[in-house]
């Protein structure tokens, strides 16, 4: 049985400490800023606060997904070693990036015959996309073969619940995510949508709380309705931030208060560059494992 790494892109969105303690190759993501090419490097090059002071202040990064030609960087140094590659893309209802990467499978495949590239779409995005790719590496640990692994994540990827909640519509402005209108009047109202990932994986407004207390109080409450075994849930939470980590830290509190059987404390990231640059400040998102995405 031959073995294998598991690889992803970098809109997992997970500290560079985790990447290298777990051993993950991860493609990165492309972002423009004023015509200067950067990648998403988990925050090497910049900060969080930098990046997000450079929205803020009017700055609107254009993002660019990974081509062919990146995914074989990605996947040919793998195969040469002589092991097969289990890699997981970000939602296709969000970049089209899986196609690249099927194109590269397919040139890799053919250059390294006997070698396997498996391409398994996450249907899951930032923290979310991060906590599937953790249970794939504890389902690898604990034996399951790359075909056994590839069947577990397609048949439970739909059980990875991911919400948000922005308190800065700005982005989702100049986006198109909201309406001028709708922002406007939303910024005025003091407005805060919170959002989820669909079953097709896409990023789908679903309620609107007036103020951040409300707002907050309707995330938790999401995950009181959807948590495997209620709150007996003993699986692991993660959540990530744009700048807003008071906001983060007070959703976590809530969670491990009304959650006790957690598989330790929440997890709490920052929103890397690529999926920040379409969500601006003041996005809190949680995931969690649930019942099945079904809407």
């Amino acid at each position: 049985m031959a073995d294998y790494v598991i690889t992803c892109c970098s809109t997992v969105d997970m500290s560079r400490e985790y990447m290298e303690q777990n051993n993950v190759p991860f493609a990165m993501f492309h972002y423009q800023v004023d015509g200067k090419d950067f990648v998403d490097d988990l925050y090497a090059s910049t900060t969080p606060e930098a990046f997000y002071r450079s929205i803020a202040d009017g700055a609107q990064p254009v993002t660019s997904q990974i081509n062919a030609e990146g995914y074989c960087r990605l996947f040919e140094p793998i195969l040469q070693s002589g092991k097969d590659v289990l890699h997981l893309t970000l939602s296709s209802g969000i970049s089209g990036t899986i196609n690249s990467a099927n194109v590269a499978k397919t040139q890799m495949e053919e250059e390294y015959p006997g070698r396997r590239v498996a391409v398994v779409d996450s249907l899951a995005a930032s923290s979310g996309y991060g906590l599937l790719l953790t249970q794939a590496l504890e389902n690898q640990k604990a034996g399951m073969d790359l075909e056994e692994n590839v069947r577990w994540i397609e048949e439970n990827r739909l059980k990875l619940h991911h919400w948000f909640f922005s308190t800065d519509l700005t982005s989702y402005i100049r986006g198109g995510r909201v309406s001028k209108v709708a922002g406007f009047l939303g910024q005025t109202l003091n407005i805060c949508p919170l959002l989820n990932v669909n079953s097709e994986g896409k990023l789908i407004p679903r309620t609107k709380h007036r103020g951040k207390k409300q707002v907050i109080r309707a995330i938790v409450s999401r995950m009181e309705e959807h948590a495997r075994d209620g709150y007996d849930y003993s699986g692991k939470c993660y959540m990530c931030h744009s700048v807003s980590l008071d906001d983060a830290k007070e959703v976590a509190r809530m969670v491990e208060e009304r959650f006790p059987k957690l598989d330790g404390r929440v997890l709490i990231n920052n929103i890397g560059t690529v999926i920040g640059a379409h969500t601006g400040p003041g996005t809190v998102a949680l995931f969690f494992w649930g019942d099945e995405r079904t809407l």
